[in-house]
């Protein structure tokens, strides 16, 4: 998925060739998020540990439908409203499936499901020195991001907008601010509705965008993952390429000297 001239990108020291990352939720089955996941070309898919069964075999497992062996499972913390609450959920995740690389989000409230800083930076701090590499979703405040980096974070998720909203990414000065400042990859996450949403937060210099209700909310989620894919791939070659200026006043695309 990645370029020619792109390697990818790298987290906690592991190399990923594609840049969009996706959920596994709000699918109408197993086998849609399969396929739609396999047409995105992801290789990280977010499980919400208290949300999805990972460990009863008497029900149908994700486990079953998306390998593991396949792709990088990233457990998060979906539904969580305290640190302690985050802190343990990655901890049982871990006892149940061996996993290390996590994505931490700590909620502030049901209606607009925006982070809380204060509960996150706790959260990261106690998860760090438990051994965990914490991949962690934050508002788009170049100040905070920049204080969970200096604490250990091996990426930087500043929303786009809220999640679930498909509103797109609404501040992205913020965002770019946070690239530009960080030294660990910086990856989109909520808000995205569409292709043009994934195309501009890769513009941006973004390392990558995760989403879920994008494609799984789509009218064809199978169609929608595979734009999503197209579209991280376009973004990103349109940033390395490096876009041509703004000008206030027209520029003819061909040259007016020695026209007869």
């Amino acid at each position: 998925m990645a370029a020619a001239d792109d390697a990818g990108f790298v987290v906690a020291g592991k190399k990923f060739s594609s840049r969009l990352l996706v959920g596994t939720g709000k699918y109408k089955d197993f086998d849609e998020t399969r396929i739609a996941i396999e047409q995105s070309g992801a290789e990280i898919v977010t499980v919400a540990v208290r949300r999805v069964n990972l460990t009863d075999p008497n029900q149908p497992m994700l486990v079953d439908y998306v390998d593991p062996k396949k792709y990088t499972y990233l457990p998060n913390t979906a539904g969580c409203f305290t640190a302690d609450d985050a802190v343990r959920t990655l901890r049982l995740a871990r006892e149940a499936g061996g996993w290390n690389l996590v994505k931490l989000e700590v909620l502030g409230d049901q209606a607009t499901l925006y982070p809380n800083m204060p509960e996150t930076l706790k959260a990261a701090e106690a998860l760090i020195k438990d051994g965990f590499d914490v991949m962690v979703y934050c508002s788009d405040d170049p100040i905070q991001a920049k204080m969970l980096e200096d604490m250990g974070c091996c990426a930087i998720m500043p929303l786009g907008s809220l999640i679930g909203s498909g509103m797109g990414i609404l501040n992205p000065v913020n965002i770019a601010l946070i690239k530009q400042n960080a030294s660990v990859p910086v990856l989109v996450d909520a808000g995205v509705g569409t292709a043009s949403d994934a195309a501009f937060a890769m513009e941006l210099g973004c390392d990558g965008v995760l989403m879920n209700t994008a494609i799984a909310g789509a009218k064809d989620p199978i169609r929608m993952a595979r734009a999503m894919k197209h579209a991280i791939i376009a973004g990103r070659e349109s940033f390395l390429a490096g876009r041509m200026p703004k000008k206030q006043y027209a520029d003819p695309s061909s040259p007016l000297a020695g026209i007869i």
